[in-house]
């Protein structure tokens, strides 16, 4: 899936894009950039799957993790990393 989000941009987008540390900055990347985003693309950014996001993988540390999409209703959601592969759930309280 995130090579899928990340297709069509150059590999020095690509770069800039794994150094931003929160959506709002890959958001304001992409307008520096005059990329538009697509409703896919502005979704995982926001929080629907793509690697950023405010979790850390625990094994090595990663940001670049994805929120694993569930059909079901829980209190927790499962994560990727994409850096070592990890998975774990991360419960809400």
């Amino acid at each position: 899936m995130r090579k899928e989000l990340l297709k069509g941009l150059s590999e020095e987008q690509i770069k800039k894009v794994e150094a931003c540390k929160s959506s709002e900055e890959i958001i304001n990347l992409a307008k520096a950039e005059g990329i538009e985003l697509t409703d896919e693309q502005l979704a995982a950014v926001s929080g629907g799957g793509l690697c950023v996001s405010n979790k850390t993988c625990p094994k090595c540390g990663s940001k670049d993790v994805e929120k694993i999409p569930s059909h079901q209703t829980t209190n927790y959601d499962d994560f990727e990393c994409y850096d070592c592969g990890h998975t774990w759930r991360f419960y809400y309280a």
